[in-house]
């Protein structure tokens, strides 16, 4: 190599190309991520995990296979981090948390299973807050994950570690995770694409925990890139039925992921909430988003504002009660047998869980079943609905969470999700949603795009990603330090 940034922020799919092409190979490609994680990992921390022999092996398997002539898998040859969140088989798997520092599977989740048979090199796990609790990457392991635009500041959550790595140009491609925007969020605060399918589309492994059983899915796997397309090629990867799926998967024909890249929004009707029933917004971000909002008429799309009816408070304490719950009942024990070893964040979940009452959960639920229905009127009416994909951009991991923005005092007792109110709702509601790049602050930090589609709607967020990308194309804004 004549540069050590060889490989640095090419697009995924250019870079399979060039590997079935044999103009590199994986060995060397593999050898080059490992190096540049390495440089840069006392400065991000973006990996709680490196499996150099690992993945030193997988790449001569890979680069095996294509010179003998072999059929290779979408993901052939590609160096590909796991969020830590995610099983791994015989690779350290935290969780996020110290009572899991030394956690070490021995079977691959279904998601892992799926990136392995499309070909990818699996390098490391990277980091994440505890069980994904945060909307920052902040845990009892070590240091924050640091965003790349500014290392001063937070990557977002809980895809923080993956997000970082594919910001700062050390993977083109990374495997997140969104139970309450943890895709969309991390992407947003580092100028990525990232996108959270309709619930059900990518499986979770089946098994027997009751926590799988819950009826509504709030979490799904799924991309960061720099580019629509890449998130296109893993969604075709993840996405579908069969092998180990939990009950739940959506079953029968999968989108045409790749094939809506030039479908475009010509005479689609879209609805635009600039804040999404009233939550404060920076400034900063009022403006760019709205710009981008109505830069979709000059696509041929009909954009029209319309008033939020669900009231943002009730939106959080139901979302808050919900998640909570689960949590209590996936690792509750954790409380009596290690609670020192928790973060506040997970702990004081657990506990507030833990003081709802049969009448709260009816509540919850009832909730939940009110929001759905109002989605699905909301959708009758458009084919997408666009908000800012969060209230501000990143914050200095020494202050944490922004107490004040737009010129309102934010309430302390919700300032871990204060700044994320429009992430959720989706989640809530099983909808598909998607965060585009639309510009940055007065700081020179990203800005994102809300893009929300119709259950079942990932062709029409895909489409409508790909078509600003077109006209606003930002793959080729990087952070300047890396």
């Amino acid at each position: 190599m004549s540069d050590e940034h060889t490989f640095a922020f090419i697009p995924a799919h250019e870079l399979l190309r060039m590997v079935a092409a044999r103009e590199v190979s994986p060995v060397e490609l593999t050898e080059w991520t490992l190096r540049r994680i390495e440089e840069t990992n006392d400065t991000l921390h973006a990996y709680l995990t490196v499996v150099a022999d690992q993945a030193m092996e997988s790449a001569r398997a890979a680069e095996t296979a294509v010179m003998r002539g072999d059929d290779l898998g979408p993901l052939h040859g590609l160096p590909f981090p796991i969020k830590d969140l995610v099983p791994t088989a015989g690779i350290r798997t935290t969780f996020g948390s110290a009572v899991y520092s030394d956690n070490v599977p021995d079977k691959d989740d279904i998601v892992v299973q799926r990136i392995k048979a499309a070909g990818a090199v699996i390098v490391g796990k990277t980091n994440t807050p505890e069980f994904g609790h945060l909307g920052y990457t902040s845990n009892k392991l070590g240091e924050d994950c640091r965003n790349p635009w500014d290392i001063t500041r937070e990557s977002g959550g809980s895809s923080g570690g993956a997000a970082a790595s594919v910001a700062a140009g050390i993977t083109p491609l990374a495997q997140g995770g969104d139970g309450g925007g943890s895709i969309r969020i991390p992407a947003s605060l580092c100028g990525l694409y990232g996108i959270k399918g309709t619930e059900g589309r990518v499986p979770r492994s089946g098994g027997g925990s009751e926590a799988a059983w819950h009826p509504y899915n709030l979490a799904q796997s799924g991309p960061l890139s720099r580019n629509v397309r890449d998130s296109a090629l893993l969604m075709s990867v993840l996405t579908g039925s069969g092998g180990d799926a939990a009950p739940g998967t959506l079953e029968g024909k999968q989108p045409d992921y790749l094939g809506a890249m030039g479908r475009g929004v010509e005479g689609l009707r879209i609805g635009w909430t600039p804040d999404m029933g009233g939550n404060a917004v920076d400034p900063d971000v009022a403006e760019s988003t709205a710009r981008a909002a109505h830069d979709f008429e000059g696509l041929g799309a009909s954009v029209e504002e319309f008033d939020f009816e669900i009231v943002p408070d009730e939106m959080w304490d139901r979302f808050r009660n919900y998640f909570d719950l689960k949590a209590l009942v996936g690792y509750g024990d954790l409380l009596e047998s290690s609670p020192d070893l928790l973060s506040d964040v997970v702990r004081e979940g657990m506990e507030h869980a833990r003081t709802l009452t049969a009448v709260d959960h009816h509540e919850t639920m009832a909730f939940i079943a009110k929001a759905r229905d109002y989605f699905r009127r909301l959708f009758e009416r458009y084919e997408l609905v666009l908000s800012p994909t969060l209230a501000t951009t990143t914050f200095k991991v020494a202050e944490g969470p922004p107490r004040e923005i737009g010129g309102r005092v934010m309430d302390a007792e919700r300032a871990y999700w204060t700044w994320s109110p429009f992430t959720y709702s989706v989640n809530i509601t099983g909808h598909p949603a998607a965060t585009v790049p639309c510009g940055f602050d007065r700081n020179g930090l990203p800005i994102g795009l809300h893009i929300i589609g119709g259950f079942g709607g990932e062709e029409t967020v895909l489409a409508a990603s790909a078509a600003f990308e077109e006209v606003h194309p930002w793959a080729d804004k990087r952070p300047p330090n890396f």
